[in-house]
């Protein structure tokens, strides 16, 4: 089974969520990764295959609720900064939302990403 994931963080998680990325590279090279523009780049500077949306607060965020509203998506990674302030925060807020409506997981750290990478593992193997 071939997952659709979409990556997306925040300014002071970006370095987090690459490194995410590379302890996790076995399990996400068989994904199809879908990312905010800045996340994305950075990802893909380190080597990954990557479909580059929009900047967060330039609609990434909304893309990629769009995609999970039409079923394109089955997993959300989003590593975001309570402490800051985010002016697209209606968009975080919609996407949270339409995960929520369409029964699509969503972690917001990397330990709950972890979590959910490992029981996707463990419930489809081959995957």
């Amino acid at each position: 089974m071939k997952l659709n994931i979409a990556l997306i963080a925040h300014d002071g998680k970006k370095a987090e969520m690459v490194s995410f990325v590379a302890r996790n590279h076995s399990f996400l090279d068989d994904a199809t990764i879908y990312a905010t523009g800045t996340t994305g780049s950075k990802i893909q500077k380190e080597g990954y295959s990557v479909q580059i949306l929009l900047s967060g607060p330039l609609g990434g965020d909304a893309q990629i609720a769009a995609l999970v509203a039409t079923e394109k998506i089955d997993l959300v990674i989003f590593f975001r900064d309570p402490l800051d302030k985010h002016p697209h925060e209606p968009d975080v807020q919609m996407l949270m939302r339409q995960c929520d409506v369409h029964n699509v997981p969503l972690a917001t750290n990397p330990k709950a990403a972890f979590y959910l990478l490992k029981g996707i593992k463990a419930e489809f193997p081959d995957s």
